[in-house]
């Protein structure tokens, strides 16, 4: 059975891990048969939104604590994840993973990304462990993995010239589809950067988990 890690962010699109990319990740992992554990940075979110409005709310939330809500309580703090016992990892979108994980909403190409998240991916990379990201996640891999990684977040022409001034090579990706970087062994997925619909979210996500088993 493979192992896999799945990075969250907190819960909810706006300020945390996008559910419905969460829980349907979780599904193909299951259905795949694989061993997932849970991680999210223990820290607090920059920003809290309420999710009927849209406006931020003055609120400390726990990025540990609101992830743990999806997980079903079954989740370890990022710093606690082992490189060496995994055999993969996954990022799901949603703006914590922008906003969280690193800060590209906020300072863009300059972003930096989360060290202790850093440090995994970085670790999983050198071990030639694959690795799976969707919707706006894939913004953080050029800084991640430091070289020209392929990669989709659909066809957002404004974050794509940001992808390209941090040095990653964006592949423009229908909502159904993946690009794999065989070289770097990354998958990647727009998701709900482009899905009008759970279902199309989910074609391309169950796509992104079974290359990504396919490759551990």
């Amino acid at each position: 059975m493979k192992s896999i890690a799945v990075i969250l962010s907190g819960c909810g699109v706006f300020d945390g891990s996008e559910i419905h990319e969460s829980v349907l990740t979780m599904l193909a992992l299951n259905q795949n048969n694989a061993e997932v554990h849970f991680f999210a940075p223990d820290e607090l979110q920059p920003t809290v939104i309420n999710h009927l409005t849209g406006e931020e709310k003055k609120e400390n939330r726990s990025q540990l604590e609101e992830s743990a809500r999806i997980s079903r309580g079954k989740i370890s703090p990022l710093s606690s994840a082992d490189a060496s016992k995994l055999d993969a990892l996954i990022i799901p979108g949603g703006f914590g993973a922008a906003k969280n994980l690193c800060n590209f909403a906020v300072k863009g190409s300059e972003c930096e990304i989360n060290k202790e998240l850093l440090s995994l991916v970085r670790q999983m990379h050198q071990q030639k462990k694959p690795l799976g990201l969707m919707c706006i996640a894939p913004v953080m891999l050029p800084k991640m993995l430091n070289t020209s990684v392929e990669l989709t977040i659909g066809d957002d022409t404004e974050t794509i010239a940001k992808i390209e001034s941090m040095g990653g090579k964006h592949i423009k990706c229908a909502v159904d589809d993946i690009v794999v970087d065989q070289v770097n062994r990354v998958v990647t997925t727009p998701a709900y950067m482009l899905a009008q619909s759970i279902s199309e979210a989910n074609i391309g996500i169950n796509k992104l988990v079974k290359k990504v088993l396919e490759m551990a």
